[in-house]
């Protein structure tokens, strides 16, 4: 049986554009994906970054929700080290009281800790030269990120100037209290439970987003809650995420059994000739990010067509255009078939990134009809 398919939306700013267009995208994308048929609509959380809009999930999302009436609403993730467990129920309980039942609460480990870590990772030797598994694309690491100190300075500034009020906290200790002041029995200085309106009884679910098999898909697992996976950021983690994740798998009283959300990288159009086109900014738009610009505004396929690759470039994105899906909708249900089934993924999380915003439209159209037919 297909899985459901969600959207995942930066709220991306396009060149020529401004943060106010792309926050108006993003409520009409809402409402167009909500009758398309997607079962959720998330956002993320990025700070410092020149071509996303989506800084503020909670603020986003009570607009998001406000616009639609059916869809669950959701983030994907907050970053939960650079806020304080309490502030972040509170947050989302206020949004799932006056939405119940409509309301995902994805949380996502970060500060300097983290960044320290994403820097190790990079400049490690690739653990595999890729691979591909039953026919799905696992590519190598990106060695040639590690080159850039540019990316890495970046992480390290982002979590002093946003803030990290909870690294001092064990991740895993971090998402427990924010648990607990959700479903009650945080204890107070004398023993009795504090009481943390409106987030107390909110009626939400709550999510660990993990890239690795390490602290994120552990604590996940170790704590009964469900995982949504990162193909489309890195997917050559992605496997190890998921199988560490069932391997530390305890039932809790919401989730008796694993639940798993992969996500994909998106472009579809009528002819595969037109969904290369609508996709070939997306090489020069993941080399800012992975060259410590921090995602530059969406690039049109004309000012792609100007960029100066070279080798190192190319390295650099490499793993991110060979697992990006694009083509026609029959096409890109077949690649999405084949991430479900390897990754034995309970639902798929499309995010989609276009210069034009009716091309994006489109593109999930398109792919809501051919899915949901198959």
């Amino acid at each position: 049986m297909p899985a459901s398919l969600s959207v995942l939306d930066l709220s991306p700013i396009v060149s020529g554009q401004t943060a106010t267009d792309a926050l108006r995208n993003t409520l009409d994308l809402a409402r167009r994906t909500e009758q398309f048929g997607y079962r959720r609509y998330w956002v993320a959380e990025h700070h410092l970054t020149p071509g996303v809009a989506s800084a503020a999930p909670a603020v986003l999302l009570t607009a998001i929700a406000g616009a639609t009436s059916t869809i669950r609403v959701g983030s994907a993730a907050v970053l939960l080290g650079q806020h304080s467990p309490l502030t972040v129920a509170e947050q989302f309980g206020t949004l799932a009281q006056l939405h119940p039942g409509r309301v995902d609460l994805g949380v996502g480990r970060s500060g300097k800790k983290r960044a320290r870590e994403l820097a190790e990772r990079l400049t490690a030797p690739a653990e595999h030269e890729g691979s591909t598994v039953d026919g799905l694309v696992v590519p190598p690491k990106p060695r040639a990120v590690a080159r850039s100190a540019n990316y890495a300075a970046r992480l390290r500034q982002q979590a002093e100037l946003v803030g990290a009020p909870a690294e001092e906290l064990e991740y895993r200790e971090q998402v427990t209290r924010l648990r607990r002041f959700v479903e009650g029995g945080f204890p107070g200085p004398d023993g009795a439970p504090v009481r943390a309106n409106p987030a107390e009884g909110a009626d939400l679910d709550l999510w660990v987003l993990a890239s690795s098999g390490g602290d994120s898909a552990v604590t996940a697992g170790g704590l009964g809650l469900p995982l949504a996976a990162s193909y489309h950021i890195t997917p050559s983690t992605v496997l190890e995420t998921v199988e560490s994740y069932r391997a530390h798998f305890r039932p809790s009283d919401r989730w008796g059994r694993p639940h798993v959300v992969v996500s994909a990288d998106v472009v579809v159009a009528e002819t595969t000739e037109q969904a290369r086109e609508l996709a070939s900014p997306y090489g020069m738009w993941v080399h800012s990010i992975r060259a410590g610009a921090g995602a530059i505004p969406f690039p049109s396929p004309a000012e792609a067509a100007e960029f100066d690759w070279d080798d190192e470039s190319r390295e650099v994105v490499a793993d991110r255009l060979a697992t990006q899906f694009v083509g026609t909708a029959e096409e890109v249900a077949e690649q999405l078939t084949t991430l479900q089934r390897v990754t034995a993924a309970d639902e798929l999380v499309i995010t989609t990134i276009t210069h034009r915003h009716p091309d994006r439209v489109r593109s999930y159209e398109l792919l809501a009809k051919t899915w949901n037919q198959g």
